[in-house]
């Protein structure tokens, strides 16, 4: 099968190795731990809300009745959630394989983290940062293990204000702000590829294209193009999945749909804004990310 027709008949089995998927309680998430999960992979569903997580699994296990699936309670934007989730998973769990850094949110109101960080850069980028560094303890001991975060052609508009992370000095713009937590997306992928090579880790990103899902509740815009433009969910879920499955997959690598401006198709490995290649910004982001984590890597 030609690689730019990559579906999940390409993916190896994952019986015995243990995924973890934040947000995968609904939309790009929920389909990629049911993906998984029919390959065989245990995966753990890390959610906000244990109710909607619940009825996820539950809904994953009417068309996959052996699916190994577990659902944790964890709130990105809560390091200290963060922090417990990290502790207990540790308790019970001698490795991970795969951890999927799926969750977010998108435009929203302005709103800040329990932490005080301005919510979007704080869940997508600053949650997911304090997630993996907790569990590099568990990837180190897994197989061959990735980690791979889901960014969005929206980097094109990030260009992170280091001088005013929270927007506390600006006027909010929705959109810019997502565009910034995705942007980090990409320069924490970049530095942590570096940090985990010599562990024999990789660390991946991908992007959705268009998918029709409710990360886009918050603009009726975006919801009502949804039926016009949006792919759907499980095409959607394709990048992600073949930057944790496919044995060729580089480190370091991005994955995206293959078709117009990046919307929809099959997943190969696409390009980033030139912004996105900046190696000096992206370290300096991992060293703020650090200072305001209270966390490193060595």
């Amino acid at each position: 099968m030609p690689k730019t027709k990559w579906t999940l008949a390409n993916a190896p089995d994952q019986t015995g190795r243990i995924a973890l998927v934040t947000g995968a309680n609904t939309g790009l998430g929920k389909e990629t731990a049911r993906a998984l999960a029919s390959l065989g992979a245990k995966v753990i569903l890390a959610v906000r809300s244990v109710d909607k997580g619940e009825v996820a699994a539950g809904a994953i296990l009417q068309s996959h009745p052996k699916a190994a699936l577990e659902v944790r309670h964890l709130d990105l934007a809560d390091l200290s959630s963060v922090e417990a989730f990290a502790q207990d998973l540790a308790q019970d769990y001698t490795q991970l394989d795969l951890l999927i850094n799926n969750a977010g949110v998108m435009i929203p109101p302005y709103g800040k983290t329990k932490d005080g960080f301005e919510l979007q850069f704080g869940t997508n980028h600053l949650g997911h940062f304090a997630l993996t560094l907790r569990l590099i303890p568990l990837l180190k001991k897994g197989a061959s293990a990735r980690v791979v975060t889901v960014s969005s052609t929206a980097h094109y508009n990030g260009k992170i204000d280091f001088g005013d992370l929270n927007w506390e000095k600006r006027k909010y713009n929705p959109p810019r702000a997502y565009g910034d937590s995705k942007i980090a997306n990409l320069y924490f992928t970049r530095i942590l590829s570096d940090k985990l090579q010599s562990h024999g880790m990789k660390a991946l990103s991908a992007h959705p294209g268009w998918t029709a899902t409710d990360l886009q509740r918050h603009s009726k815009t975006f919801m009502f193009l949804n039926g016009i433009f949006g792919q759907d969910v499980p095409t959607g879920a394709l990048p992600t999945l073949r930057a944790a499955l496919d044995p060729e997959a580089e480190t370091n690598v991005y994955y995206g749909p293959r078709g117009f401006l990046g919307i929809a198709g099959h997943p190969v490995v696409v390009g980033t804004s030139k912004r996105a290649k900046d190696t000096a910004a992206a370290q300096k982001l991992w060293e703020v990310s650090e200072e305001l984590t209270g966390l490193s890597l060595a």
